[in-house]
């Protein structure tokens, strides 16, 4: 039994050494070969990105000729904008000026009209409250005179009534003179 106590770890070391000596050769190669092949990835992942990289300043590049030909387009269309605009309000103050230049004295002259037919409405119309003035005082006149003709014909009536009484009294006293006589 001494033996077995021998033969088995001995046995196991056999296999265990087999194993390990397996693994041992394979490990060196496997380990060399996960080394290159993370220096590959990070070579490819490097390369990716350099060209991601260069991609991107290439996009940049493009976008900011893209912009400064947009720049250009939109200044070169204000300018054309700016001068048509120019052009019209430079015509639209020649026409301006030109019918300031032929109608002026038109104008002068109707403004100078107008002055004159206002003068002439205010005249008119003074003349018009003293004729409406004179017309109020006619009427109370006429009023007044009537009253005046009314009372004067009372009175010339009392007057003439007063001398035909008397001239009938003066007949009656002469017919009674006469019949006293």
């Amino acid at each position: 039994m001494k033996k077995v106590y021998v033969i088995w770890p001995v046995l196991g070391i056999v296999v265990f050494s087999a194993f390990y000596w397996n693994f041992a050769k394979g490990a060196a190669e496997r380990a060399r070969q996960e080394q290159i092949q993370e220096a590959e990835e990070r070579k490819a992942r490097i390369l990716k990105e350099l060209e991601s990289r260069k991609k991107a300043v290439e996009d940049a590049i493009a976008a900011q000729a893209k912009r400064a030909a947009e720049r250009a387009a939109a200044e070169k269309q204000k300018e054309a904008e700016d001068a048509a605009r120019q052009a019209l309000l430079d015509k639209r103050q020649q026409t301006f000026d030109d019918v300031n230049r032929r109608l002026r004295p038109q104008l002068d002259r109707l403004k100078a009209d107008a002055e004159d037919i206002k003068a002439d409405i205010a005249q008119l119309d003074l003349q018009k409250k003293q004729y409406l003035d004179e017309e109020a005082f006619l009427r109370t006149f006429v009023v007044k005179a009537q009253e005046n003709v009314k009372t004067y014909q009372d009175m010339l009536a009392k007057i003439a009534a007063a001398d035909k009484a008397r001239a009938d009294a003066e007949a009656a006293a002469a017919a009674k003179a006469k019949k006293n006589s």
